[in-house]
């Protein structure tokens, strides 16, 4: 990989963007999905593959521009993605009927994929290793941040121009940002991976790379499975209201952007496996009192928010090096790397969220055992598989 000169800002601003756009398919478009059935026919429960689908093809993306990006230039690569991004998500918001919006949302989710992939190696290469953990801090921190604004913005566009606003606003800002990094692409690092052999198959055997990818992955697993599943457990089991998730919501989405901004710094102070153990630790310790909370008849929910704390600000410490580690262990495949990082997240939040549903009006206990599973799995695997500083010291 090859450093860009000049200024590393306005890079690292499209890389953010590019990201955040990617979420935003989600999230812009979620206030629309009720009235789908209205404007396009069809079921509630059937709009519910308007989402269903853009996760569905967000995998199937990742996989393929980690391959891609291990043999091409990645700017190329990012630019013909947010084309195509914006072009379906501008004819999506032409869909003439809901089955043609969730065959398109599959394009969509998988055009709109590139920048999660190809973003932790281009900002390795923007600022170096020892940099590279405090800027994945901040993008977390706005990762974050788009869950909870987006909606608002997407209802906002909703009232004023439509249900097909959000799709025009996404076709809008992806085709502007193809521009801006088309004009700027000599201050963002030419990266292609350097490892070109192997496929996934060789980092899906590698523990190292396993350490860092599936613990991450369990890590922020346990913290969305409580998320996706608070909303129906605070309503139908513990008698709140969805105020009382967004307060929820609101302070975790807080400790995790102090803990993440944190991070590179921490990282200078105490090293990046150190905090690695601590932020999983951390977040384990969350999940472990939920579940002793919940099996001694706790139904308060201000507790449960206060029991949320520390999963986020664990994931929070842990996260930034945690995920560049990741992408070190991928040893040159950072595309790879990255896309299988990703996918690990999203496989691990469905699975998880799936095995909980069963039960999810029982009361506070089957979330938060699903949650514990899930930390404690992580904890394991950061104490059983071997580190990078552990591989390098036996000569591996």
């Amino acid at each position: 990989m090859q450093k860009t000169g000049g200024s590393h800002v306005p890079a690292f601003v499209m890389i953010v963007c590019g990201t955040v756009l990617g979420i935003a398919g989600t999230d812009l478009v979620l206030p629309a999905v009720p009235e789908l059935p209205e404007a396009l026919g069809g079921t509630l429960e059937r709009s519910q593959l308007v989402l269903a689908a853009f996760v569905a093809g967000s995998a199937f993306g990742l996989l393929v521009f980690g391959s891609l990006g291990a043999r091409y230039d990645q700017r190329a690569l990012l630019v013909g993605s947010l084309v195509a991004y914006g072009v379906i998500s501008g004819l999506a918001g032409l869909s003439p009927s809901l089955e043609a919006l969730i065959g398109l949302r599959f394009l969509q989710g998988a055009a709109g994929s590139a920048a999660a992939v190809f973003a932790p190696g281009i900002i390795r290469a923007l600022y170096g290793d020892e940099r590279a953990v405090g800027a994945l801090g901040f993008l977390g921190s706005v990762e974050a941040l788009t869950p909870a604004l987006a909606p608002v913005a997407g209802l906002w566009l909703i009232r004023l121009f439509g249900w097909n606003a959000s799709f025009g606003a996404i076709a809008l800002l992806a085709l502007l940002l193809a521009g801006a990094i088309t004009a700027w692409h000599r201050h963002i690092p030419a990266v292609v991976s350097s490892r070109k052999a192997g496929g996934y198959g060789h980092l899906l055997a590698d523990p190292v790379f396993l350490r860092y990818a599936v613990s991450h992955a369990f890590t922020l697993g346990a913290l969305l499975v409580v998320v996706f599943g608070a909303p129906t457990v605070f309503v139908a089991a513990l008698g709140a209201t969805l105020a009382d998730f967004i307060i929820m919501q609101m302070t975790g989405i807080a400790t995790f952007v102090v803990a993440a901004n944190l991070a590179g710094r921490l990282v200078r102070r105490f090293d990046a496996e150190r905090l690695i153990s601590m932020g999983t630790l951390l977040s384990a310790a969350g999940a472990v009192a939920m579940l002793a909370y919940a099996l001694a008849g706790g139904d308060d929910t201000l507790v449960v928010t206060a029991l949320f704390i520390p999963f986020n600000t664990g994931l929070g410490l842990r996260g930034p090096p945690g995920f560049h580690l990741a992408v070190v262990a991928a040893r040159g495949d950072d595309a790879r790397g990255a896309a299988l990082v990703v996918v690990a997240i999203l496989v691990t939040t469905a699975v998880g969220t799936a095995a909980v549903a069963p039960f999810i009006t029982a009361g506070l206990m089957p979330l938060a055992m699903g949650a514990a599973v899930l930390a404690l799995a992580s904890v394991a695997l950061v104490t059983l598989l071997p580190s990078l500083e552990q591989q390098e010291g036996s000569g591996g």
